[in-house]
């Protein structure tokens, strides 16, 4: 089983993970930021398939099919779907969005695996930092069937408040009914730094801003 610290090296050297001064979707500045949109070859895709077949697999979850949001969304579902073929012989049916609606052929904006009422559904995202995203996608799967969504497996949770004094993920569970399961969490990342590094300051400083309590 890889560890925590070879999957941020592994982001790391990808250039996934970065730091610096970056705004995120949910309007905050932050000190660092994760693009797994810059997975970009067979090795790297193939790898973070295993990580999130990990993860998956490891939640004890059951579900019907994973969604992935478009568009870094879709790559994270295909790439753990056939990782959980591959290693744990699990051949879980899979779908994500278009951001468009198709008006011709068959129409309609989901593609893959058709979900019907009743199926259990698990989100496939990048990361979770104020929960903006999950809501979206909450709202195209509602509008898709009567779906229990009942899981959310990202790459790094923020550990960061959302709309209001609770953190994003007690929110979400509170809000959906959805848990979530990180690979990394911010403090995985701090950790991974050597003491005094300015970027544990910086992350800290965040945190002290932004972070939910615990």
């Amino acid at each position: 089983m890889r560890s925590k610290a070879e999957f941020i090296s592994f982001m790391a050297e990808a250039g996934v993970l970065t730091f610096g001064d970056f705004t995120g979707k949910s309007g905050r500045k932050m000190p660092y930021f994760v693009n797994t949109g810059n997975f970009r070859t067979g090795m790297h895709i193939s790898i973070l398939g295993d990580y999130y077949a990990d993860i998956i697999t490891q939640s004890g979850q059951k579900f019907d099919a994973l969604y992935g949001p478009a568009y870094k969304g879709i790559t994270l579902v295909a790439a753990a779907a056939g990782s959980l073929y591959r290693n744990y012989g699990l051949d879980m049916p899979f779908f994500f969005n278009r951001k468009e609606v198709k008006d011709h052929g068959e129409g309609g904006s989901i593609v893959g695996y058709k979900p019907s009422d009743g199926d259990r559904v698990a989100i496939v995202e990048d990361v979770v930092t104020a929960g903006t995203a999950v809501r979206e996608s909450m709202e195209i799967l509602k509008n898709t069937a009567n779906l229990n969504v009942t899981a959310l497996f990202v790459s790094v949770d923020r550990m960061e408040r959302g709309q209001g004094t609770l953190s994003a993920l007690d929110e979400l569970k509170s809000e959906f009914g959805i848990n979530v399961y990180p690979i990394i969490t911010a403090r995985d990342i701090i950790a991974s730094l050597p003491d005094g590094d300015e970027r544990v300051l910086k992350m800290e400083a965040y945190l002290a801003q932004y972070g939910a309590a615990t």
